[in-house]
């Protein structure tokens, strides 16, 4: 089952870097993996999947309810972070300000009372294996992605044969693989607490 459990998660790789490289091949130069490709749908899909699975985990574990009940709520704000253009357009321009604040807002209503119970879910959650997996995509995403994606760097290393899409298709495709990792440490927290169920 280990080495079963490893492979689908190189196949998982394998096929997002595949979907990532499909507006390339179709669109060639005139790629612009903006808001409506299928990389950003793909980040929009883990996402949503990753809070589910962590609300799934919050409501079957005592230990873990506070932390993964945060861990959902982060994976809610960044979906809808991801989903802002689609919000400006069919709501009002900037709503995904507002959910991302009505989130907070139900968190802390969640919270109330319970605050000091905060540090003692994190750190179960921290001892679980899907933690590094997860610290690593959140990390990828936040940090590394954002990085590597500065218009600086690429236009310094590509001077006058700087190409936009080539700057938006290696930060995208780095986030993608973050929210890929906090899938599969989703997946994996899931699975840990479902076979505790049916033991």
């Amino acid at each position: 089952m280990l080495f079963l459990r490893g492979f689908i998660y190189l196949v998982l790789i394998s096929v997002v870097a595949q979907l990532i490289s499909i507006e390339g091949y179709q669109h060639l130069s005139a790629a612009q993996y903006n808001e409506h490709s299928v990389t950003e749908h793909l980040q929009d899909f883990m996402s949503f999947m990753s809070c589910m699975l962590f609300l799934f985990v919050s409501r079957r574990s005592p230990v873990l309810k506070i932390a993964s009940t945060l861990l959902a709520a982060l994976m809610a704000m960044m979906f809808v972070r991801e989903s802002d253009s689609l919000l400006d357009h069919y709501v009002f321009d900037g709503a995904w300000q507002s959910v991302v604040l009505l989130i907070l807002l139900c968190v802390v209503i969640f919270l109330w009372g319970q605050f000091r119970a905060i540090y003692p879910s994190i750190k179960e959650y921290a001892k679980h294996p899907s933690f590094g997996t997860f610290l690593a995509g959140f990390v990828t995403i936040l940090g590394f992605s954002r990085l590597m994606g500065r218009g600086s760097f690429w236009e310094a290393v590509m001077g006058d044969a700087y190409m936009r899409v080539v700057k938006n298709i290696v930060e995208e495709g780095i986030e993608t693989l973050g929210y890929t990792l906090i899938f599969i440490s989703a997946v994996e927290l899931a699975l840990a607490y479902r076979r505790k169920l049916h033991q």
